[in-house]
């Protein structure tokens, strides 16, 4: 993604696609209501019973058929995801209303879809001639979908093996904390960034690109890596998984400085010694990577 390389946002109402998404994700989301309407504790996924059980899969059920019915086949795709966060975010508010085990892990819930969900929405925003249904990034890549699936099994094994390890709030809270400020500083880059933000690396100048230093990218030269590089830890801070965090801190960091190396080779194209000379006055913004390296 080309986020040091940009040209001014262009802002405007949000089109077809992103209101579709919008109100299929608060659709989805509605599945946090069901406690009032079945008069159960908030926490209804804590222990949902036959009765709780029926009320999820017909409100699925339910959710779908009206998506179906409201969207052609094009949006339905967009919509169908954007439910699917909706609904995972507001399971993740079922977790967390109540005092179980499995509190954390609907903290989490909520920060993994409302990341993937924004990251859609953002898009539509700001550039939304590059917006596609890989916008969402949930096929990022096999690698990425390992850890997720890592982390869940992590979890799940040290929850049933070592239960108390799964109660640090504080420890939690510190994590939820990482998590929160990563996505809001990822979201301020691409919003700064504006139209020409891309999720897949640009290699061809146009005449629009500018270079911005400004915000956020007067802070680092690559905030959106930075916000993402801190979001991925917390979540498993979060988690209190102590194998997956230095196991994603390792991925995280070596991911991002071969990315970084590559974005800035493109960038140093572009710009020439304008690029140069803010390379030289921001950090990349990431522990222990400077970037390419420039032979005078």
């Amino acid at each position: 993604m080309m986020a040091a390389a940009a040209a001014g946002p262009r802002r405007g109402r949000l089109g077809r696609e992103a209101r579709a998404s919008l109100a299929a994700f608060l659709l989805g989301a509605s599945v946090a209501a069901l406690p009032v309407a079945l008069g159960s504790p908030p926490a209804l996924l804590a222990a949902p019973g036959l009765r709780g059980r029926l009320a999820l899969a017909l409100h699925v059920a339910g959710v779908n058929a009206a998506l179906l019915l409201l969207y052609p086949r094009p949006l339905y795709k967009i919509a169908v995801r954007a439910c699917f966060l909706g609904f995972a975010f507001g399971c993740g508010l079922l977790l967390s209303a109540g005092r179980s085990a499995w509190r954390h892990f609907g903290w989490y819930m909520c920060s993994l879809s409302l990341f993937h969900y924004s990251e859609y929405l953002v898009t539509a925003i700001n550039n939304p001639r590059s917006l596609s249904l890989d916008s969402f990034l949930l096929n990022h890549s096999f690698e990425y979908n390992l850890a997720a699936l890592s982390s869940w099994v992590e979890f799940t094994l040290e929850k049933l093996l070592f239960p108390e390890l799964k109660q640090i709030t504080w420890l939690s809270t510190v994590g939820l904390l990482m998590v929160i400020f990563g996505d809001c500083l990822r979201k301020a880059a691409m919003l700064t960034a504006g139209s020409n933000f891309n999720h897949i690396v640009q290699n061809e100048k146009s005449d629009t690109h500018t270079l911005v230093t400004s915000g956020v990218y007067g802070w680092f030269r690559h905030p959106s890596y930075v916000g993402w590089f801190y979001w991925s830890i917390g979540t498993q801070v979060l988690l209190c998984n102590p194998i997956c965090v230095v196991g994603y801190a390792l991925a995280s960091w070596r991911f991002f400085r071969e990315r970084i190396e590559e974005e800035e080779i493109t960038l140093i194209h572009f710009f020439g010694e304008e690029y140069l000379e803010y390379k030289r006055k921001v950090p990349s913004g990431l522990p222990f990577i400077k970037g390419v390296k420039v032979e005078l």
